[in-house]
């Protein structure tokens, strides 16, 4: 056999153990056999092929070697063993510390109020009982129009106009509704 077809050979055998090092725990076992057949190679060209060819490995393996590493480290992460390992990346609502405050305002997400001032882009919405300070999403809203909070961003509460009308103080308490309102029906038969 040619000795640089052996030279191809050990550059894409270093190449390939090169990447397997990435995805299989080996302790570096793969890594150093990896290396040593990248060396083999260039010496093998070097010493049957002349400076030339020998150039032209040395050349492929410095582009070739952190070409597969990148490759292999962009597949990582997606690899079961890489989803183990690495953490998700945390959203803002994640990051934000929690507090009794934050907890109350993130209930208030999806009800109803009145807007207590005019808001341009901000101002006081009374939701639920409760006057908090919120921004309009992007349009100005006159004092005493309905509002619905659509988010709640640390303490940022953002509402859009609504035509829904607001639920009174209250109603979200099961006990104190009647029942007709909670869309139950009534026992057909007594149970004896």
């Amino acid at each position: 056999m040619d000795p640089l077809a052996w030279s191809t050979l050990l550059l894409l055998l270093g190449l390939l153990l090169l990447f397997l090092e990435v995805f299989v725990p080996t302790g570096g076992v793969l890594g150093f056999i990896s290396l040593a057949a990248i060396i083999a190679s260039i010496v093998l060209a070097f010493y049957h092929r002349g400076l030339e060819i020998g150039f032209v490995f040395l050349a492929v393996a410095a582009v070739a070697v952190p070409s597969v590493l990148m490759i292999a480290f962009r597949w990582w992460p997606l690899t079961p063993m890489g989803k183990r390992l690495l953490l998700g990346v945390p959203d803002g609502k994640n990051l934000l510390p929690d507090s009794p405050q934050r907890r109350k305002l993130r209930l208030l997400v999806g009800k109803v109020g009145v807007a207590k001032t005019l808001m341009l882009p901000s101002g006081a919405v009374l939701v639920d009982g409760m006057t908090v300070d919120a921004v309009s999403e992007g349009m100005p809203i006159e004092a005493g129009q309905r509002v619905k909070v659509i988010d709640v961003h640390g303490n940022r509460v953002l509402v859009h106009p609504s035509d829904e009308e607001p639920k009174p103080h209250g109603t979200n308490d099961v006990l104190s509704q009647p029942i007709e309102s909670l869309g139950l029906e009534g026992f057909e038969e007594p149970l004896a």
